[in-house]
């Protein structure tokens, strides 16, 4: 087995240490290691982070391989620094038996880049009326412990409660999209003075919030985990910390784009800002930030939602909803949370790889950067600031909102249990 020491490494951003793998596994960690029979990457201060884990990601595949596959999005992984990615269950068919995530997984296996946990639908077909095969999916191959019809509220309180009744049996957790369908009928952006002015059908906080409200007394009802995707909203933070204070096993995730992109972008009328849940007030960004900053949301994932050209380059209202995120993600945490000195580097291992890893039971992911521990490990050069150029994504899509902006930070190396999967920048 090869060796590999970076050497000079800010790990999780302290002072530079030099870092020794082994095959698989980190074996020392310190000052001034011997680079003897050692392949030897000169970190020169980059910062040394734990590989980051993606709790909600679409790799598309089966069914929409003009989207993305399995093989292309896990690529778009490892050039963001992602060593492992739950896939969610909105293929065609729909992942929600053991058949279907036990592909997935595989494909996974088989690509190298990345490992894929499949997420399981909640109900058949995403149609909410009757549960998928909850246990059978556990017990398969690829192990599923996340549940979520993403893309889709599971919106009936009774089969919500009967999916977090069934998933505590195993320590579970149902992965809800908070977005109540009646209220959200013809919606085509965040309601507020933005929607009014542009004539826009809006999308009211108040559908997120109450899905939410109701699912976490459910979740303390039956004494269950229960996941809140893409949280977006002021309210929704207030919701998840008053349930949070009362010992409620709830968790909570922000994506990127959420963090920094507003509603009066959608005054360019350009469908690449068309996302669901929508962008949201400036007031929402800055609660959003203070509350990932405080821990009241756990985690930062993705939604990597990409799309072929044709469903994004037409009118709004026709547009499919999503922007693609692996490759973009860590750079905009940079922006709006460690440069802004609301986190520091340690707190964005935090918040990208131990605790999703923990949510999801990712087994050897999220691990400390120490001696016996899997070389999961991504390398990145914060000092660097540049353009988003769609163009070099590994991503078979470029639906991002991010094309031409200047964003800082550059993963330079990916490592998967001491495999460098980037290296310079540049998929191995």
């Amino acid at each position: 087995m090869s060796k590999t020491l970076i050497r000079g490494a800010k790990v999780l951003g302290g002072e530079p240490q030099d870092v020794l793998i082994d095959g698989e596994t980190i074996t020392q960690v310190g000052a001034g290691l011997s680079d003897e029979g050692a392949e030897v990457v000169e970190a020169g201060g980059k910062v040394l982070l734990p590989g980051l884990v993606d709790l909600h990601t679409h790799l598309r595949e089966p069914g929409r391989e003009d989207s993305e596959t399995v093989l292309t999005g896990t690529r778009a992984a490892a050039s963001g620094g992602y060593t492992n990615v739950f896939a969610m269950a909105n293929t065609f068919p729909v992942a929600d038996t053991a058949g279907v995530v036990e592909q997935v997984w595989r494909l996974g296996q088989e690509s190298g880049y990345c490992d894929v946990q499949p997420i399981g639908a909640v109900t058949v077909g995403l149609e909410g009326q009757k549960l998928a095969e909850l246990g059978a999916m556990h017990e398969s191959a690829a192990g599923v412990t996340v549940f979520s019809d993403d893309g889709k509220c599971v919106h009936d309180a009774v089969i919500m409660r009967r999916a977090l009744e069934y998933v505590k049996a195993f320590d579970g957790v149902v992965a809800q999209h908070a977005q109540e369908p009646r209220l959200t009928e013809g919606a085509q952006m965040n309601e507020g003075v933005v929607s009014a002015e542009l004539g826009l059908g809006g999308w009211p906080a108040v559908a997120e919030e109450s899905v939410i409200a109701r699912d976490v007394l459910l979740a303390d009802h039956v004494g269950s985990r229960v996941h809140i995707c893409h949280l977006s909203t002021a309210g929704s933070v207030e919701i998840v910390r008053w349930a949070k204070s009362r010992g409620i096993r709830v968790t909570a995730e922000v994506t990127p784009h959420h963090l920094l992109l507003t509603d009066e972008l959608v005054r360019s009328y350009n469908p690449v800002y068309k996302v669901n849940p929508p962008l949201r007030t400036e007031r929402d960004v800055l609660a959003l930030r203070e509350a990932l900053a405080d821990g009241t949301i756990d985690i930062v994932a993705t939604d990597h939602a990409p799309h072929p050209h044709e469903d994004k380059d037409c009118e709004w209202a026709a547009a499919a909803m999503g922007m693609v995120g692996l490759e973009t993600a860590l750079s905009v945490v940079q922006e709006t949370m460690v440069d802004t000195g609301l986190l520091d580097w340690a707190g964005v291992a935090d918040r990208m790889s131990f605790t999703p890893a923990r949510i999801g039971r990712a087994e050897g992911h999220g691990r400390p950067v120490s001696a016996g521990e899997p070389a999961n490990l991504t390398l990145v050069d914060t000092a660097y600031r540049g353009p988003v150029d769609p163009a070099g994504f590994a991503s078979r899509s470029r639906n991002t909102p991010y094309e031409g902006r200047e964003l800082p930070g550059r993963v330079t190396h990916t490592w998967l249990r001491g495999k460098a999967t980037l290296v310079d920048g540049k998929l191995t």
